[in-house]
Protein backbone atom coordinates (compact mmCIF):
# COMPACT_ATOMS: atom_id res chain seq x y z
CA UNK A 1 0.00 0.00 0.00
CA UNK A 2 1.31 3.49 -0.59
CA UNK A 3 1.90 5.94 1.54
CA UNK A 4 1.03 8.87 -0.48
CA UNK A 5 -2.17 11.08 1.38
CA UNK A 6 -4.20 13.00 -0.06
CA UNK A 7 -6.59 15.45 1.82
CA UNK A 8 -9.39 16.85 0.90
CA UNK A 9 -12.33 18.91 2.43
CA UNK A 10 -15.86 20.45 2.18
CA UNK A 11 -16.27 24.35 0.81
CA UNK A 12 -16.56 25.70 4.07
CA UNK A 13 -14.09 23.21 5.33
CA UNK A 14 -15.76 22.08 8.44
CA UNK A 15 -16.06 17.99 6.95
CA UNK A 16 -11.96 17.70 6.51
CA UNK A 17 -10.55 13.89 5.27
CA UNK A 18 -7.37 12.14 4.58
CA UNK A 19 -7.82 9.09 1.50
CA UNK A 20 -4.30 7.15 0.82
CA UNK A 21 -3.47 5.73 -2.26
CA UNK A 22 -3.73 3.45 -4.02
CA UNK A 23 -7.40 4.03 -5.27
CA UNK A 24 -9.62 1.16 -6.07
CA UNK A 25 -11.47 3.01 -9.30
CA UNK A 26 -11.13 6.61 -10.42
CA UNK A 27 -13.42 7.63 -13.07
CA UNK A 28 -16.39 9.80 -14.82
CA UNK A 29 -20.17 8.50 -14.34
CA UNK A 30 -22.91 9.36 -16.62
CA UNK A 31 -25.87 7.83 -15.36
CA UNK A 32 -29.00 9.87 -14.41
CA UNK A 33 -28.55 8.71 -10.82
CA UNK A 34 -25.30 10.56 -10.50
CA UNK A 35 -25.99 13.58 -13.24
CA UNK A 36 -29.01 14.21 -10.59
CA UNK A 37 -26.87 13.81 -7.58
CA UNK A 38 -24.12 16.21 -8.56
CA UNK A 39 -26.22 18.59 -11.26
CA UNK A 40 -23.59 18.25 -13.84
CA UNK A 41 -23.37 16.31 -16.81
CA UNK A 42 -21.15 13.26 -14.79
CA UNK A 43 -20.01 12.65 -11.43
CA UNK A 44 -16.15 11.89 -11.20
CA UNK A 45 -15.66 9.73 -8.42
CA UNK A 46 -12.60 7.69 -6.11
CA UNK A 47 -13.18 4.49 -4.61
CA UNK A 48 -10.46 3.45 -1.85
CA UNK A 49 -10.98 0.39 1.37
CA UNK A 50 -12.32 1.54 4.30
CA UNK A 51 -9.01 1.62 6.00
CA UNK A 52 -7.02 3.83 3.17
CA UNK A 53 -9.50 6.58 4.51
CA UNK A 54 -9.78 8.71 7.59
CA UNK A 55 -12.02 11.30 8.71
CA UNK A 56 -10.32 14.20 9.88
CA UNK A 57 -12.96 16.89 11.43
CA UNK A 58 -16.98 17.34 10.83
CA UNK A 59 -18.07 14.14 10.49
CA UNK A 60 -21.16 14.80 12.43
CA UNK A 61 -22.06 17.75 10.18
CA UNK A 62 -22.83 14.95 7.34
CA UNK A 63 -26.32 14.10 6.17
CA UNK A 64 -26.31 10.91 4.12
CA UNK A 65 -29.28 10.05 1.05
CA UNK A 66 -29.90 6.35 0.58
CA UNK A 67 -31.78 6.09 -2.36
CA UNK A 68 -34.28 3.69 -1.30
CA UNK A 69 -35.20 1.68 -5.29
CA UNK A 70 -31.35 1.42 -5.69
CA UNK A 71 -29.67 -1.42 -4.70
CA UNK A 72 -26.42 0.71 -4.03
CA UNK A 73 -26.74 4.37 -4.68
CA UNK A 74 -26.27 6.92 -1.93
CA UNK A 75 -25.36 10.62 -1.40
CA UNK A 76 -23.54 13.05 1.14
CA UNK A 77 -23.25 16.40 2.28
CA UNK A 78 -22.02 18.49 4.43
CA UNK A 79 -25.01 20.46 6.24
CA UNK A 80 -23.60 23.55 6.80
CA UNK A 81 -22.42 24.45 2.74
CA UNK A 82 -24.34 21.28 1.23
CA UNK A 83 -20.88 20.18 -0.35
CA UNK A 84 -21.19 16.30 -1.49
CA UNK A 85 -18.64 14.99 0.67
CA UNK A 86 -17.04 11.28 0.59
CA UNK A 87 -19.67 7.85 1.83
CA UNK A 88 -18.97 4.75 2.61
CA UNK A 89 -21.21 2.22 0.21
CA UNK A 90 -23.88 0.74 2.11
CA UNK A 91 -22.22 -2.94 2.19
CA UNK A 92 -19.16 -0.66 3.86
CA UNK A 93 -16.79 -2.52 1.25
CA UNK A 94 -15.48 1.12 -0.56
CA UNK A 95 -15.39 4.48 0.30
CA UNK A 96 -16.63 6.94 -2.55
CA UNK A 97 -14.85 9.99 -2.51
CA UNK A 98 -15.93 12.85 -4.83
CA UNK A 99 -12.80 13.73 -6.71
CA UNK A 100 -14.11 17.97 -6.29
CA UNK A 101 -13.62 17.20 -2.95
CA UNK A 102 -9.78 16.52 -3.12
CA UNK A 103 -7.50 19.74 -2.09
CA UNK A 104 -4.40 17.73 -3.08
CA UNK A 105 -4.09 16.64 -6.51
CA UNK A 106 -3.81 12.77 -7.25
CA UNK A 107 -1.12 11.88 -9.09
CA UNK A 108 -3.37 10.57 -12.01
CA UNK A 109 -6.53 11.40 -13.52
CA UNK A 110 -9.87 9.20 -14.21
CA UNK A 111 -9.09 6.23 -15.97
CA UNK A 112 -12.61 5.22 -17.45
CA UNK A 113 -15.92 7.13 -18.29
CA UNK A 114 -18.52 4.26 -16.80
CA UNK A 115 -22.06 4.15 -18.24
CA UNK A 116 -21.46 6.04 -21.07
CA UNK A 117 -24.28 4.89 -22.88
CA UNK A 118 -26.40 6.91 -20.35
CA UNK A 119 -24.75 10.56 -21.03
CA UNK A 120 -26.96 13.04 -22.46
CA UNK A 121 -26.60 14.10 -25.98
CA UNK A 122 -24.39 16.94 -25.55
CA UNK A 123 -21.80 14.83 -23.37
CA UNK A 124 -18.46 15.15 -24.78
CA UNK A 125 -15.17 13.89 -23.70
CA UNK A 126 -13.17 16.26 -25.95
CA UNK A 127 -14.06 19.60 -24.93
CA UNK A 128 -10.77 21.36 -26.40
CA UNK A 129 -12.74 23.18 -29.22
CA UNK A 130 -14.55 25.34 -26.50
CA UNK A 131 -12.89 28.64 -25.48
CA UNK A 132 -11.27 28.83 -22.17
CA UNK A 133 -11.26 32.05 -19.38
CA UNK A 134 -8.65 32.78 -17.07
Amino acid sequence: MSDQVLRGSCLCKAVKYEVRLPFIRFAHCYCSRCRKATGTVRSTNIAVAPDQFRWISGEELISRYDLPEARSFSTAICTRCNCPVPRPTRNREQVIVPSGSLDDVPPTGPSAHRQWGSRVSWAAIDESHLPCSE
